[in-house]
């Protein structure tokens, strides 16, 4: 019984191998050996590649169900993908371009990934020394209900995200919610889903609060007080689902808090260095103009640079307050005192939301091989020589809720659409504020369903995408009214 079994493997294992070799030796007289780039958007590699991103979301959309990390899928989808790319170009005589193209590719994520993790470093150090335990305490102590807590975090994220970026502003809120809801796990869904609206909403109207904007302000077609024109727009952009979901938040009362919460030393002057981390990344980008990655890192050696410090005197810190415990008699401070233990800053690097970065590594590196077979820019090219411009730029948005709003920016950026001025600033605000009506369609989101993972979900995201699209309408709609004098 097993020989025909094995035969009939050896014979599909050669059918399938014949298969794959004719995918790669298909049109091989059209796709002739060229260093020029090949359009294989009507190459059944083309379609092979579409079919493995569709089923890598597919699997990303049903992690709540199955389990499975949202990292798995992508990684094998982006591999599949530039292999098959590969194939093709090697066997029309080009060995160099591919590399050459995902090289430019590892770049980008090489910039997400280290920002990200600089980010997510100085959120994990100030959890650690117990600052979010401390600001939970606090709004718990002023009496605030879920519902109130629920616009706090989101005008918090709203009014931070311009300055901080939008990615690293929804870490941080997202933190201060997981404290603050920690036993009411629907108001940590809803909360999600406003940082995450709130955040994209607020980094839209800022050269500094999006990658997008950076782009487009970089590009010279935005001046920098011209942001400012979409203000009114972002705000509605977040206001309308933020009204609509506040009806379903919980009006009970977190769970007050039993003792007072002591921060760790070192806990403020955490922030500190965050903030001047921040503003080295923005001045390093506005004045210098290098990549804010390099910011960022320069800022994690602050962090390690106050790491050594808080280690070298922790001994003599621990005596300290053990002798003005014991007089006071203050024996909570003396337990703790017992327990402590010296700062790590590799602790809260070890503790960065991993999963979550590799699906980054995935997600940029199979959008981008979508892009060198020519799916964005063929995009680009139907909907702004074919569509009207606001409908384009309308359509913009909703791809970036589905494709990274980077990839879709930079194709619309290398295109140079002939548009007015307010149609540059429609589709800095679609793509910016777009990516919210999924929770993979912008970086805020992705890190979140990572950091609030079991609570914060593709699907919990989606049942709330109704909401979050009348807002997207109504914010174009306030543009096209508002700013009517720049069309």
């Amino acid at each position: 019984m097993l020989l025909p079994l094995i035969a009939a493997a050896r014979r599909w294992s050669v059918f399938l191998l014949s298969v794959f070799f004719a995918l790669f030796t298909f049109s091989g007289s059209a796709l002739a050996a060229s260093t020029e780039t090949m359009d294989l958007t009507n190459h059944p590699v083309g379609y092979i590649a579409v079919l493995l991103f569709v089923i890598a979301y597919i699997f990303v959309m049903m992690e709540e169900k199955l389990h499975l990390r949202k990292s798995k899928p992508v990684l094998i989808a982006a591999g599949l993908i530039w292999f098959s790319i590969a194939a093709v170009y090697v066997v029309n005589g080009d060995t160099e371009s591919t590399a050459e193209a995902l090289r430019h590719n590892l770049l980008e994520f090489s910039e997400l990934m280290l920002f990200l993790l600089v980010a997510m470093t100085y959120i994990n150090a100030m959890e650690e020394r117990q600052l979010f335990d401390a600001l939970r305490a606090w709004l718990v102590g002023k009496g605030f209900s879920y519902r109130s807590l629920f616009w706090i975090t989101g005008v918090l994220a709203f009014c931070i995200s311009p300055v901080a970026d939008n990615l690293t502003t929804a870490l941080l809120m997202c933190a201060v919610l997981l404290k603050v809801g920690e036993n009411s796990p629907k108001f940590i869904s809803l909360g999600c889903i406003n940082i995450v609206v709130a955040a994209n909403a607020g980094g839209a109207f800022s050269p500094f609060g999006d990658i997008t904007t950076l782009m487009v302000w970089q590009k010279g077609v935005v001046n920098f007080a011209e942001f400012f024109d979409l203000f009114i727009p972002a705000l509605i952009s977040f206001t309308v689902p933020a009204i609509i979901m506040s009806f379903f938040i919980p009006n009970d009362m977190p769970n007050p808090a039993t003792e007072a919460v002591i921060m760790k030393r070192g806990a403020r002057r955490c922030v500190a260095l965050f903030l001047l981390t921040i503003i080295t990344a923005v001045c390093g980008s506005n004045f210098l103009h290098l990549p804010p990655v390099v910011g960022m890192m320069m800022g994690l050696g602050y962090l390690q640079i106050f790491g050594y410090y808080l280690s070298r005197t922790f001994k003599q810190h621990v005596e300290n307050e053990r002798k003005r415990a014991e007089v006071h008699q203050d024996f909570r401070l003396l337990n703790r005192l017992d327990k402590a233990l010296p700062f790590n800053v590799f602790n809260p690097i070890a503790r960065a939301e991993w999963d979550t970065l590799l699906f980054f590594y995935g997600v940029v590196l199979a959008v981008g091989g979508l892009g060198y077979i020519g799916y964005l820019s063929e995009i680009s090219t139907i909907i702004y020589t074919g569509w009207n411009h606001t409908l384009a730029n309308a359509a913009v948005g909703i791809l970036s809720a589905v494709v990274d709003n980077i990839p879709v920016m930079f194709a619309v950026l290398s295109m140079n659409p002939d548009m007015s001025h307010g149609q540059w600033l429609l589709v800095t605000l679609t793509a910016g504020v777009g990516g919210s009506m999924l929770s993979i369609g912008s970086a805020a989101g992705v890190a979140l369903m990572g950091q609030a993972r079991g609570n914060y979900t593709f699907m919990s995201h989606l049942r709330w995408t109704p909401a979050i699209a009348l807002g997207y309408v109504l914010a174009i709609l306030s543009h096209l009214w508002l700013n009517a004098d720049l069309f």
